[in-house]
């Protein structure tokens, strides 16, 4: 049976956590996490979490926030992990991202408007915490005046990123800012400027092979 989009009945809740394991995979997540520490103290990162791991990680470090980089969805994941939010008062955010096509500029506009407000300490999710969680990540380093290089260490094998695959174009946008721009424009500026999205998207080429895998065998979003 397919999750009705309602926690309020036993039936509905039996079916999102139907939907989350098996549909969503967090039958994987429920033994790993890529967790990791993005600005020390007020920003972390991982895969979806499972209501056991987000009340224990809110334990943990005092968590205020959860930012919800997959946007809103209609599956058990999301109505799970917001109702746990709710219940451990955290603010609850979602902000969309995409893992396979150029970042666009008014995404990463929102994002930073979110982030100077952000209620710290916060952790941001995607569905496996590798793409558009090393993106979000990525972009915070950047927004706290980090370097390119230090942005891309986000987008990493360590937490399941591959660069060869669609979802290297990640990379490619950091890449291309520090071609262009870094020591003479600030991050933002560029992105505000001259960031050219299509220009990347023309320009970035994915390798078949690493992408049919992540798309199809491994079944990445």
């Amino acid at each position: 049976m397919a999750f009705n989009g309602s926690l309020d009945t036993r039936l509905g809740r039996t079916d999102a956590w139907r939907d989350s394991l098996l549909v969503d995979h967090a039958v994987f997540r429920t033994v790993w996490t890529n967790f990791a520490e993005v600005i020390p103290g007020r920003l972390y990162r991982s895969n979806h979490p499972t209501p056991g791991h987000l009340a224990a990680a809110s334990r943990r470090l005092g968590l205020r926030t959860l930012v919800n980089l997959r946007g809103q969805r209609k599956c058990g994941s999301d109505a799970l992990s917001r109702a746990a939010a709710a219940r451990l008062g955290l603010v609850h955010v979602d902000m969309a991202f995409e893992s396979r096509g150029a970042p666009h500029r008014d995404r990463i506009l929102r994002f930073a408007d979110i982030y100077r407000t952000l209620q710290t300490p916060a952790l941001m999710h995607c569905k496996s915490g590798a793409d558009r969680a090393g993106l979000a990540s990525g972009l915070a380093i950047m927004f706290e005046g980090g370097t390119a290089a230090e942005a891309l260490r986000q987008l990493s094998w360590r937490f399941g990123h591959w660069r060869r695959a669609r979802t290297g174009v990640l990379d490619a946008f950091f890449l291309r800012y520090a071609a262009e721009a870094e020591g003479r424009l600030p991050f933002m500026e560029w992105v505000r400027t001259e960031y050219d999205e299509v220009a990347l998207k023309r320009d970035f080429v994915a390798g078949g092979l690493a992408s049919f895998i992540n798309d199809r065998v491994l079944q990445r979003e």
